[in-house]
């Protein structure tokens, strides 16, 4: 694999039973700002974010910007969205990227009518098969407010290990610090869990998705 990232080739999209997961391309402002305006307050206790998108306008900007950093490989923002109807369910992506190490961060949230369906958990299990098959990962992470319980199922469901709870990590919207829980994966135990199931894990989970995690580069 190339040293330079934006040399490296990346799938337009990738497909799970139910959900597609794909980059962000001009146009998408419009679903996203829908999303985000009919689930505000089921993201407000998570996400610093979730009173923005109050245009298309703005919306369509953030998108192609999500579109540019994908380009450069800076960021590797996506959309979530479901297979049978076209309709935009939420974010993610492989965020904080450490190329030298082969570190990825998975963050997700999932608009308030598409929660508790199983959709992250397909979305981040993708994720995962591209961290550490395309893109080589060594090391990809998911952090998880300690309150939000239903955001920590997802990467227990993965096989991902919990490694720990740093204190006062974050501000909630109300002003309110509190604690998050860091889950782990390395290749070698995605390998181990692959091998054991025969397939990778995660493809072909269906149980309960969180509101959100708490990464900051969520939209």
């Amino acid at each position: 694999m190339s040293r330079e990232p934006i040399l490296i080739d990346l799938p337009s999209e990738l497909r799970g039973p139910r959900v597609l997961v794909r980059p962000y391309r001009p146009g998408d402002g419009a679903a996203l700002q829908e999303a985000v305006s009919l689930s505000r307050e089921h993201l407000k206790p998570w996400m610093p974010w979730a009173d923005a998108h109050t245009t298309v306008d703005e919306s369509e900007a953030l998108v192609r910007r999500f579109d540019a950093r994908w380009r450069l490989r800076e960021d590797l923002g996506v959309g979530i969205w479901d297979i049978e109807t076209g309709r935009y369910l939420g974010g993610s992506g492989l965020h904080r990227i450490d190329w030298d190490v082969r570190r990825f961060e998975i963050g997700y949230w999932i608009r308030a009518d598409a929660a508790g369906k199983g959709y992250v958990t397909e979305a981040a299990g993708l994720l995962c098969q591209l961290a550490f098959g395309p893109l080589e990962a060594n090391r990809v992470l998911i952090r998880c407010a300690t309150e939000n319980r239903r955001s920590a199922a997802i990467p227990i469901r993965l096989g991902f290990l919990y490694e720990g709870t740093h204190r006062n990590e974050g501000r909630r919207t109300d002003g309110l610090l509190f604690d998050m829980e860091v889950y782990g994966m390395t290749a070698d135990r995605w390998r181990q869990l692959a091998t054991a199931e025969g397939m990778a894990p995660g493809e072909s989970q269906s149980g309960q998705a969180p509101a959100a995690s708490n990464s900051p580069d969520s939209p």
